[in-house]
């Protein structure tokens, strides 16, 4: 027999000790299971090690049979919750074994012990990106028990608020919670001597809040001992607090300014949210800290132009801003490990700094053209639309978006840099995210008074916006008609037939969808240029002109008897009746297909 006191250091030659899970003996099973628990602590290796040795089905055999000492079952959870405490892979692997609905059955145990324990094993696991978050919310009952559970401990109430913060991502999820009575329950916890208890209720309290109207006011108005929810928060950003609690609090009243509940002219967001975040970039933060609050920054700020103009002349944020872009991780003499968490940082430092400077810059000339002056930002935004990471990416070009509606940056700064040349190859093969902002911006470059303007549509722009005009997102959609639009500059400039005709089959083309055709039909110009070409010398422009008249007439398209008539108006019939008599084969094709539509709708 192998005591509790024997380290159990390698399965694979331990098959009498494994077998001693299985004794009918409660105290040799209790014995096996405590050298189990013991064996794991510390050890990445053995935790997977008992994993892959198949011992995890065996501990929630115990866990779910009535008969077994609730010792015995205290102890299996303990041993989980270690193994949990391992890798990603580890905690993957206990999660695909259906540990945490075992854990969750744990919680209605007579045992206090035994719900401690695990609650502290599912909290370990919900920290986790792979967490089965739905399975909490999917019975109603469950967070109310969840929220009763923490009047018992200290201990409940970190487990319990770590457990709904990851839990309560969605609207429907936010608004049961708070039905629930999660936020008198929290108000509360935020007032707890106990740090550890303070930071995942702030954690959950900002994830209720996020985006969720109904509970953001709710929060707004709840309060505690005498003192409004608000008011606690700005208490917990004050500048003796722990610099990760004054950062949570501030996500708290961020979350709630965007979702309507606390005004931008509010003293708690001008005089405390808005200064502590802008502190908290400062270099003397960790690079962690810095991102998280350069990224609420951006949040809190993105759509309101005072809150933009405050932070731009708040304690020197701008240059605070760009020194997370200039940061330089030191990998010499790290582990491989090591290395590529420096880089991730790195990244991630790339990533908030250019959010927050497409937020700061949304709105204002003065302030656009302040970044753009900051430590040759443009070649940074250059390089960061060709980072390997997708989201430096998009952070990237949504910066690019923001500056570039300015009409002075567009002409100069925009042009010294060719910010065009990667944009058009960030264009290639993009994911819809970036795709919808990257076409934004090559709007904006194609405007009529932007330099960049011809050397984009000789780039081959105009193949890669026909085809977003065929996009099933009917913003990119939008996007690629208006983009087009350069198509009738095209059309009034000094270019050859060769040129003006393919504009023109790209019109025709454009016109083959609903929402383009009216857009179409809309702009003046471009109808009035098809009524010019149609009657051209050059017998081309004519069959281009009378083909995108065609798709625009098409009876068996919605609004095809509204558009026919608009075109009436404008006397496309009687130009069509006219070349009916051309001599040119192909022309009277076109005509004559045209004619039949207006006909016989």
């Amino acid at each position: 027999m192998v005591t509790a006191m024997h380290p159990f250091m390698d399965v694979e030659s331990s098959r009498s000790y494994i077998d001693e899970l299985y004794s009918g003996d409660a105290e040799k099973c209790l014995q096996a299971i405590v050298c189990l628990k013991n064996s794991v602590i510390g050890s990445n290796k053995q935790k997977g090690n008992v994993i892959s040795q198949g011992v995890v089905p065996r501990l929630l055999q115990l866990l779910a049979d009535a008969a077994i000492p609730v010792q015995i079952k205290i102890e299996a959870t303990i041993t989980l919750g270690s193994l949990a405490k391992g890798t990603e892979d580890h905690v993957k692997a206990l999660i695909d074994l259906e540990v945490v609905p075992a854990l969750i059955n744990g919680l209605v145990s007579e045992s206090t012990k035994l719900v401690e324990v695990s609650l502290c094993c599912l909290r370990t696991i919900f920290q986790s990106p792979c967490a089965p978050v739905g399975l909490i919310c999917q019975d109603e009952g469950l967070p109310l028990h969840l929220l009763n559970l923490t009047h018992q401990s200290v201990s409940n109430q970190v487990c319990v608020t770590t457990i709904l913060s990851a839990a309560c991502k969605t609207v429907e999820n936010q608004t049961l919670l708070c039905n629930q009575g999660a936020i008198p329950i929290l108000a509360s916890l935020l007032c707890s001597p106990h740090y550890k208890v303070q930071m995942p209720s702030l954690s959950c309290l900002a994830n209720m809040c996020f985006k969720n109207q109904k509970v953001s006011a709710i929060v707004a108005t709840a309060s505690y001992g005498g003192k409004s929810v608000p008011d606690i928060l700005v208490s917990l950003m004050a500048r003796d607090k722990p610099s990760e609690m004054q950062m949570a609090a501030a996500r708290c009243i961020t979350y709630m300014h965007r979702a309507g509940a606390i005004s931008a002219e509010d003293p708690k967001i001008l005089y405390k949210t808005l200064p502590c975040l802008v502190r908290l970039c400062k270099k003397d933060r960790p690079n962690t800290e810095r991102v998280l609050a350069a990224e609420t920054l951006a949040y809190l700020t993105e759509v309101d132009t005072e809150l933009q103009r405050l932070a731009s002349i708040s304690n020197h944020l701008v240059s605070t801003l760009a020194e997370l872009l200039r940061y330089q991780p030191d990998t010499n003499g790290l582990s491989p490990s090591r290395t590529e968490q420096e880089m991730r940082v790195a990244q991630d430092m790339k990533h908030a700094a250019f959010r927050a400077f497409a937020s700061l810059g949304a709105n204002d000339e003065d302030i656009r053209k302040k970044i753009i002056d900051t430590d040759n930002l443009m070649d940074h935004i250059v390089s960061g639309l060709q980072d390997p990471c997708p989201k430096v990416r998009l952070a990237a070009v949504r910066c690019l978006h923001s500056l570039s509606r300015s009409v002075q940056q567009l002409r100069t700064t925009f042009q010294d840099h060719s910010v065009w040349r990667p944009l058009m190859a960030l264009l290639q093969g993009a994911s819809d995210d970036i795709l919808t902002v990257a076409s934004s911006t090559l709007c904006n470059l194609l405007l009529e008074f932007s330099p960049s303007k011809e050397p984009i549509l000789e780039s081959g722009a105009v193949d890669l916006l026909c085809g977003l005009t065929k996009h099933k997102d009917p913003f990119l959609r939008l996007n690629g008609i208006w983009a087009l639009m350069a198509v009738v500059l095209i059309l009034e400039g000094n270019h050859s037939a060769e040129v003006k005709e393919q504009a023109l089959c790209i019109l025709a083309n454009i016109g083959d969808g609903e929402s383009a055709k009216e857009y179409i039909m809309a702009n003046e110009d471009v109808l009035k240029k098809l009524t010019d070409y149609m009657m051209h010398s050059n017998v081309k422009l004519q069959i281009a002109a009378i083909f995108c008249i065609s798709n625009l007439v098409w009876r068996e398209e919605p609004g095809a008897g509204e558009r026919q008539a608009r075109l009436r108006e404008l006397g496309v019939v009687k130009l069509l009746q006219q070349l009916i008599l051309t001599s040119d084969t192909l022309l009277f094709d076109k005509v004559k297909t045209a004619l039949t539509q207006f006909s016989e709708g």
